[in-house]
């Protein structure tokens, strides 16, 4: 049970399912901690939102710091540069970096999170060293070219249309939300390869190489006024056969394997950060029922880093996630939604100050988004439905 002396609630944080961390992990979160300490104040200054060169170099030199402090890849093979570390270590990774408010994995977060998880899983060894070591480095960039106009939570329904041509893929089409597509080296692509097949087996998963003929970017601006997603135009784009990750026409299980990433840690760090954005948001209530709807806010967070903490010890029991990582997403994004829509109730008209509650303000603006990226809500529930509780599926229309 946890008493916080911030929002005036006991929350239970499930101690049956916690993670308990051993003499070795907080021995490596006191080690963090100091490097910590000593790496952070050197940071040169953030550089401006839309400033793509300036963010890309200041992101990956400090990557480039957690590569040389051997704290890269926490839980990447050691072979290819990572650390080996157990699923409880990257945990206070997580942990450590997020509450020093440390730098997250910013423009790379492609290559970090999912392309590299996924090379690890489902590349060829040439591949494995071709790419990991250069993301690890902070040398290699990702985008992801996976969601289209017409196709986003119906994600299968793509047409982005690839046909071989001896040791090529020709690809034509275009894709959406395409995350860091000014700036990236190479981009997680979803080509269809067979227009006659089923459409969840017709589907390639491709490395782009962002430099080749034929590929235009062009950069979306966001309610928040950034510029992180672009549209991707390619027009008969001539992708080598070797880019390929998996099997023609493999893509989907492919696909599933970079989703079960984004959708499982990957939102460690943010769980982390909304915790902190509770306790900086009670010196602002003084309504009992607003205190009251926060200290419940505060106990669902618990909830679901309980349950985060259990996925943890099941992977390093049995080295699979198990389908308490597919309902973190859906759990995780309707919290914050509601962290930031209560923001906004809290601070009146304080939310026009920019200047004073600006963090707030735009934490609602961006969690509009939450419950759509990375897979609806009603997907999300879905998925939950047919593959953990085992329900009927929708019918086919």
């Amino acid at each position: 049970i946890r008493d916080s002396s911030v929002t005036g609630v006991q929350t239970c944080a499930l101690p049956i399912l916690a993670l308990r961390y051993s003499d070795v992990d907080e021995q490596f979160r006191a080690e963090l901690r100091a490097w910590l300490a000593a790496e952070l104040p050197a940071l040169p200054p953030q550089p401006a939102r839309d400033d793509w060169q300036a963010r890309r170099a200041w992101d990956t030199d400090w990557q480039r710091r957690l590569f040389d402090a051997g704290y890269a890849g926490i839980n990447w093979p050691e072979e290819y540069g990572g650390r080996g570390a157990t699923p409880s270590q990257h945990l206070v990774f997580l942990e450590e970096t997020t509450r020093a408010r440390a730098p997250y994995v910013g423009v790379n977060f492609v290559g970090l999170l999912h392309a590299g998880p996924t090379i690890i899983a489902e590349g060829t060894d040439e591949q494995k060293r071709d790419h990991l070591p250069r993301i690890l480095r902070g040398d290699e960039v990702w985008c992801q070219g996976f969601s289209e106009p017409q196709a986003g939570s119906d994600l299968a329904s793509l047409r982005t249309r690839a046909v071989r041509d001896g040791d090529h893929y020709v690809v034509t089409g275009q894709k959406i939300w395409c995350s860091f597509g000014q700036i990236g080296d190479f981009g997680e692509l979803l080509v269809r390869t067979d227009p006659d097949a089923p459409k969840h087996q017709g589907i390639t998963w491709l490395a782009l190489p962002m430099d080749l003929p034929g590929i235009e970017v062009r950069p979306l601006r966001t309610v928040l006024g950034s510029s992180e997603f672009a549209e991707l135009f390619l027009d008969e784009v001539r992708v080598p056969v070797s880019c390929r990750i998996g099997e023609e026409n493999d893509g989907w299980r492919v696909t599933n394997v970079t989703l079960s990433f984004e959708r499982g840690t990957a939102f460690v760090s943010e769980m982390v950060d909304a915790r902190r954005l509770v306790d900086d948001l009670a010196p602002y209530v003084t309504d009992p029922a607003y205190r009251r709807e926060l200290g419940h806010l505060a106990a669902e967070l618990d909830g679901v880093w309980a349950l985060t903490r259990r996925n943890v010890t099941q992977a390093a029991r049995t080295g699979v996630m198990g389908p308490g990582a597919m309902m973190i997403k859906y759990a995780y994004s309707e919290l914050r939604q509601r962290l930031g829509e209560l923001s906004m109730r809290i601070l009146e008209r304080d939310a026009l100050a920019v200047d004073v509650v600006g963090e707030f303000v735009e934490e609602r603006l961006r969690t509009l988004a939450l419950t759509i990226a990375a897979g609806t809500s009603q997907i999300q529930k879905n998925i939950i439905g047919e593959r953990v509780l085992g329900l009927p599926k929708e019918p086919v229309r």
